[in-house]
């Protein structure tokens, strides 16, 4: 028998993937796919702001995220149920994604295209880089004895400097209510979509990971729908070129295809890995804006999203490591 050492149990509690054996027996081939599939979510996630600004710039914005993720969500159902023979989920799991798509869906995607229309796709791309934080403070309220340490205060800090420092270059529209307002709006969305992430992870059940996503999607979608009747202007509703390419953009790459590579790459890499496309969205967000749109791009805001990011990453360290010493402590008793 092979004695590990306590120094060696820590490191593969904290980090569970290094140790897994599945990881040590992937092939080349599979290894390349999976890195292959976060690509296309590091790529494709970053994209969808552009396109939804696109969408919402000539769409009333809530009908355009609900039709979005209704048809997406049926297309994903469809597959799951009359394809691949999936069981339809119980009572339970179906009242669990709906909460989720209500979350993450209705408030999170809704909201963020409702406030596109007033703020610029990168700059809505960067506070939504905030939402790992998000999830890690809605975190530390839920569970009263899990409290902040050092490294998590001051990723919490470093964070807000870059996303001040952001508006510091926009001072003239901050004085404008609905630049503000979208901003507003788009806080909630991240607050919607972590409370719904962290939901999930609360209620996690046995069922199908695509078929969660497909469910969440058409109730977020349709959760929409009186949304969409109370604040949207049904005048402004036009299926242009534009509408109708950004529409299909996001319903196939947006919501279908990245969802499924997601999931691809979740399973086959280490999620410390995988979560490295919360990094890389804003500045393919940034730069597609700049190009396409003629979206402002000053060495200020190059150093804004700088600040940012290493302040989701500094946080997002500060929690692996009170993990480690939590092991350490537990390990040594």
């Amino acid at each position: 028998m092979v004695k590990i050492n306590k120094t060696e149990t820590v490191l593969c509690t904290y980090n569970r993937e290094i140790c897994d054996k599945n990881w040590n027996k992937m092939s080349i081939g599979s290894i390349w796919k999976a890195y292959l599939a976060l690509a296309v979510v590091c790529i494709a996630w970053g994209t969808t702001y552009l396109a939804l600004r696109i969408g919402v710039m000539e769409f009333p914005p809530f009908l355009f995220s609900a039709l979005r993720q209704i048809i997406a969500g049926i297309i994903l159902l469809t597959a799951m149920f009359w394809v691949v023979k999936k069981e339809v989920p119980s009572k339970a799991v179906l009242i669990n994604q709906a909460v989720a798509g209500f979350f993450m869906i209705t408030v999170g995607n809704g909201l963020v295209g409702w406030a596109e229309m007033f703020v610029p796709s990168g700059i809505a791309a960067i506070i939504c880089s905030m939402v790992p934080i998000w999830v890690i403070v809605i975190n530390l309220i839920v569970a009263k004895d899990e409290k902040p340490n050092f490294p998590i205060i001051m990723g919490l800090g470093v964070g807000l400097s870059g996303i001040i420092l952001i508006f510091g270059q926009n001072l003239s529209e901050i004085t404008a209510s609905a630049y503000m307002i979208g901003i507003l709006a788009i806080v909630i969305a991240n607050l919607g979509w972590a409370g719904g992430s962290i939901w999930m992870k609360k209620k996690n059940q046995q069922s199908d990971p695509f078929v969660n996503a497909g469910l969440q999607m058409t109730f977020g979608g349709l959760l929409l729908l009186p949304v969409s009747l109370g604040f949207d202007n049904y005048e402004a509703i036009h299926f242009s070129s534009n509408v109708v390419w950004s529409l299909l953009y996001l319903i196939v790459f947006g919501s279908v295809a990245a969802y499924a590579c997601y999931s691809y790459a979740i399973k086959k890499l280490p999620v410390t890995i995988v979560t490295l496309y919360a990094y890389i969205n804003p500045i393919v967000a940034i730069l597609l804006g700049w190009l396409i749109l003629d979206e402002m791009l000053t060495l200020r805001i190059v150093i804004a999203i700088g600040i940012t990011l290493a302040g989701v990453y500094i946080v997002n360290k500060g929690y692996q490591l009170r993990s480690l010493w939590r092991s350490a402590l537990s390990t040594n008793s």
